[in-house]
């Protein structure tokens, strides 16, 4: 994996050569803070330990008993699913993977009722154990599997903590169990059982995955890492902090393969959830290349000054040859592929964004299998956390998500909370079409 920051030089917004050494200072101290809380095992920084930490075998053991299922359906939202989504919309498999983590019942019911329930496995990941969304979605898978006579407790296991309703819920009917990592936030929780047993029930290399995450892993504990200079996810993460200092409020991360834009959501929950608080952030914005060179482009090129632009590709994939055609016009497609197009409308939008003074960044990783995603998963975490304490914010809280948690749950007699009242005092201007 590689970082070019070259187009974030002198743009505008932008930041210098200059400024890039001056920050690196910074970058050095930040670095001496990660690998200090990572020894420790402290709370978010023990996610970047995860590679090492975490057991493949055990993930592997877990799933083996369900055999050779059609699909398996995570139920979780959030750092729960997205982990899991991001690998099983890269990797081709012959077993379907599907992701409730949303209460839309419209979905839930169009989704069981296309499920071979009989050949499904359900996984369940909650770490409190308590999440209503998550919970009341397995409810209702459950009811699903009980109306089809299916033994659910026959297609079902847990991923979750030491405690709460999911626990005892495994306990009680003898469930497989996985446990989620202490002192991992969720959205950090990719390169765990949080993230893995999905893959692994899909026959992805799990082992493969962790070893990518480890290559990026080991980046950091090098000599000389804490330069942004040497380590590509240090590279990224100070380049975007200093964009988001000079007002690129959005960073709009453009992938160039379809089997990636699920990554794109991940990341989007990453950097939101752990750099938007005190005022201060950078709105993730989801983009997909070459697709959106027609229309979000336009934005990014010509609107306000407020943006960075990620572009991420593999360097190897499989490709496919355009045929020779005698349309006026169109025989200089004739003899290349598809994949040389999609470089070529990748390498059009860097120089449009260049030719206009408007920052990007490319981010390369060798091709789309198990190790390069592990590695590319684990780099964004440590640039965001680098990211978080060059601004000074907690990277591993979310106190607007937990009011909206309590506020939803007071609004459904889970429990006394003022948030709920706050809900229920909003103010009303209704505009009424009826």
């Amino acid at each position: 994996m590689n970082v070019d920051i070259g187009n974030a030089l002198d743009t505008s917004p932008g930041v210098s050569r200059d400024g890039l050494e001056r920050l690196d200072r910074r970058v050095e101290r930040a670095h001496g803070r990660i690998q200090e809380g990572r020894e420790r095992g402290e709370h978010g920084f023990a996610a970047l330990n995860l590679p090492e930490r975490c057991d493949p075998r055990e993930v592997e053991d877990t799933v083996a008993p369900f055999g050779d299922p059609r699909a398996v359906v995570t139920v979780g939202i959030g750092g729960s699913a997205l982990g899991a989504a991001t690998f099983s919309a890269a990797l081709e498999s012959d077993v379907d993977a599907y992701f409730l983590d949303n209460v839309d019942p419209a979905h839930a019911r169009r989704l069981l009722s296309s499920l071979p329930l009989e050949e499904t496995v359900v996984n369940v990941v909650s770490k409190s154990g308590t999440t209503a969304e998550t919970l009341a979605n397995f409810l209702v898978v459950r009811d699903a599997m009980q109306r089809a006579s299916v033994d659910w407790t026959d297609r079902t296991f847990v991923t979750t903590g030491p405690s709460g309703n999911l626990r005892e819920l495994a306990a009680k009917h003898d469930l497989p169990a996985l446990d989620v990592p202490e002192g991992v936030p969720g959205r950090f929780a990719a390169l765990s059982p949080v993230g893995l047993a999905c893959a692994a029930i899909q026959g992805h290399d799990v082992e493969a995955i962790l070893e990518g995450g480890s290559a990026a892993a080991d980046r950091l504990d090098r000599a000389g890492a804490g330069s942004l200079f040497e380590t590509p996810a240090y590279a990224y993460g100070a380049v975007t902090y200093a964009l988001a200092q000079r007002g690129a409020g959005v960073n709009a991360v453009m992938p160039y393969a379809e089997s990636l834009e699920t990554f794109a959501e991940w990341f989007a929950q990453l950097w939101a959830e752990s750099l938007g608080k005190d005022g201060l952030g950078q709105t993730p914005a989801r983009a997909l290349g070459a697709t959106d060179q027609h229309s979000q482009l336009q934005l990014y090129r010509a609107g306000p000054r407020d943006k960075l632009v990620t572009l991420l590709r593999p360097t190897e994939r499989p490709d496919l040859e355009i045929p020779e055609t005698d349309l006026e016009g169109l025989s200089y497609l004739g003899g290349s592929t598809l994949g040389e197009l999609l470089d070529a409308e990748f390498e059009a939008t860097e120089a449009s964004l260049a030719a206009a003074g408007r920052p990007s960044v490319r981010i390369e990783i060798d091709r789309v299998d198990e190790r390069s995603l592990g590695e590319l998963l684990y780099a964004m975490e440590a640039a965001c956390v680098l990211h978080g304490d060059l601004a000074s914010v907690d990277t591993f809280v979310q106190p607007a998500v937990e009011w909206g948690k309590r506020a939803a749950r007071g609004l459904l007699g889970g429990g006394e909370f003022p948030e709920a009242e706050a809900v229920r005092d909003k103010e009303t201007l209704i505009v009424d079409g009826n």
